[in-house]
Formats: C-alpha cells, structure tokens, sequence
C-alpha cells in the first residue's frame, strides 16, 4: 500500500517531451522525495475547457502524488485557439510517449504509467483510455505505445457536441462536425479493455453536468470494464479549488491507482469474505 513520504518533492519545469512541427511541447515534472528505478507514473492534464490554462494549475497534485511515490508530468497541449481537434489528443499522446521512452530516466516503471485530468484535461484523460491508432499525431517517440494502466477523470465532458456551446465549437472548429464531434466523445469507446477508471464529480455543477460521469459509468460498467465513480453532493464545477476536496480527491485516487496497478489486489475484508 502506498505511503507518504518523507523528504521534499524535486520540481524541474520547462521540460521538452515533443514537437507540434512548428515549436516544442513541455512539460513540468515532480520527482517523489525518495528515488528509485521502478516508480509509478502519472501524466496530468489540465482544464480550461481546451482553450485556457496551463500546467501549472495541477502543481498540487504533482506534488501530492510525488509524494506518495508517483514520477508526475505535467504536460501542456496546444489550446483550440492555436489548432484544432485531434491536435489536443496528439499532444497528450505525445507526453505519454515521452514518459514510456524515458521511462529509466525518469525512475518510473513504464508498465505502470497512469493518467489524471481535470475538466477539458479530464476529457483528453479518457481519450487516452481509447484504444484507437488514429490519434496518435507525429509529437515524437513514434516507437511506443500511448497506453495509459489506469485513468483519474474529474468533473470530465464524455461526450462532445457540434454546435451545442462555444467551448466545443472552438475546440472542433470551422470543419468541425457531428462525425467528429463523436471521434472526440470518450463515451463511444467503452470496452471491456478500457483503462481502470475513476470518475470523480460534483452534482452541482452548471457547467460539465454530472450525468457526463454518470453515463460514462454505465457505459464502463456494462462493458465489463473497471469503473468507479464518487459524486460530491452540492459541489460545483472545479469544487477541488478548495483545499479540503482537492486533499480528498489526492487520497481517492491514489488509492485507486494502488489497488488497481501500483500493488494490484482485489478488496477483501478482515474475515475473508
């Protein structure tokens, strides 16, 4: 079981992990306080509904789940007002890739590489659960595999719309269109074989309603995949801003990261049963 440990989380920022053609992608990467050559890693993606923010707003849970072990990168990905869909998935791909092909320098077991997002990062962290060769892009390291052993989405879109809000229009942009707005949809790739995940919201939040999460569930579950999922009651969207959820969310997922690949093992109470 995983454990916290003692020492300082190591941060070392502006890392190049590909290319998009015309200029590097990096990343942020949060090394545990405690090395080694067979470490669990994470790639964490960010929210802004695809066409804000950056890496640095999942800091704390870089440096949480370095904390309990986990080689984190932090990865950015080129927002819809630079390129439009695939570009995101390519880009967040291509960090996998990176963290496989580096997987001895970085400490970290490359079978053990799991996968947490928030918001529009939720949504690319349930692409990455898709086991499709058509995303894949050109962003490096072309030789490996993208697979991800386990997925964390919070507060995720499952399924994409064309013309339904200004977010999901940017993102597919001009050419954009019902066919792939449902190639973007995480939800029309449930299958047996998808990624161990956990689904984590809020059933107040305006602006991803919660039956994204809760249909995502039922369509894992009926697949016969590993699905969990935990909703917040009276939480809105990005309700992990404040510190009592986001600690909570850290304890969630690490557990679920642990049982389910880090020390895989079935739950089991005190008298067997």
């Amino acid at each position: 079981m995983l454990q916290l440990l003692p020492g300082q989380v190591t941060v070392e920022n502006d890392v190049v992990f590909g290319t998009t053609g015309s200029r590097d992608l990096k990343c942020d990467v949060y090394r545990p306080p405690i090395s080694g050559s067979d470490r669990p890693g994470v790639l964490l993606i960010h929210g802004g509904a695809w066409q804000s923010g950056d890496r640095s707003q999942l800091r704390y849970y870089g440096i949480q789940l370095a904390r309990y072990g986990f080689v984190g990168v932090a990865c950015e990905y080129r927002l819809s007002g630079e390129a439009h869909w695939p570009a995101q998935i390519h880009d967040v791909k291509a960090a996998l890739r990176w963290m496989r092909a580096n997987a001895n320098q970085l400490g970290m077991d490359e079978n053990k590489i799991c996968v947490t997002g928030n918001s529009a990062g939720a949504h690319l962290a349930l692409m990455l659960g898709c086991d499709t060769d058509t995303l894949e892009g050109k962003g490096g390291n072309m030789n490996v595999s993208s697979k991800c052993a386990a997925i964390s989405s919070i507060y995720p879109p499952t399924r994409v719309y064309f013309n339904k809000n200004d977010a999901e229009n940017k993102l597919l942009g001009a050419t954009g269109n019902d066919k792939v707005a449902a190639e973007a949809s995480p939800i029309n790739y449930a299958n047996k074989n998808f990624p161990p995940t956990i689904l984590i919201h809020g059933n107040a939040d305006q602006v991803v309603p919660n039956s994204d999460s809760f249909n995502m569930y039922h369509a894992l579950n009926k697949a016969g995949a590993g699905v969990e999922l935990h909703v917040f009651d009276g939480a809105p969207h990005a309700f992990d801003r404040l510190a009592e959820f986001a600690k909570l969310c850290v304890q969630l997922i690490t557990l679920y990261f642990d049982r389910k690949v880090v020390n895989p093992r079935p739950v089991i109470l005190p008298d067997g049963q």
